[in-house]
């Protein structure tokens, strides 16, 4: 079974976010790097890229498929794991300590819309 950290929203594509005021950090899922394989390059954006819910903002290539990977609520990147770019693989390691970028929130009611851990525990039920 994956894991599934507490505290953490959650969306369909399988991103998580965790919010620290008005900033978040954004990352993919233990399902998701589990599903892709070993990963081996991670595409991210610049800082002060903006970007609209749901747009893909990074790409992460692994030894099984290419993916977009796309922000679960609209802003602006503040920050990007730099130590991802050397080394992909930290997220196969642990996805969840790992983060991909954080982001300014450009609306924090866009959070609702997306699931907390035990929604999203019952989403990836249904999945198998």
């Amino acid at each position: 079974m994956e894991k599934v950290v507490k505290g953490l929203f959650y969306s369909k594509d399988h991103e998580w976010v965790k919010v620290e005021g008005n900033e978040a950090y954004v990352g993919i899922a233990d399902y998701a790097q589990h599903h892709l394989g070993d990963i081996v390059y991670v595409e991210l954006p610049e800082v002060d890229d903006e970007f609209e819910k749901e747009e893909a903002f990074a790409a992460v290539e692994s030894v099984k498929a290419a993916s977009d990977v796309y922000l679960p609520v609209g802003g602006k990147v503040v920050a990007i794991n730099e130590e991802l770019i050397d080394d992909p693989a930290l997220l196969n390691a642990d996805a969840y300590e790992n983060w991909m970028v954080k982001i300014e929130l450009a609306d924090k009611d866009e959070l609702e819309e997306l699931m907390t851990s035990e929604d999203y525990e019952k989403f990836l039920a249904e999945e198998v």
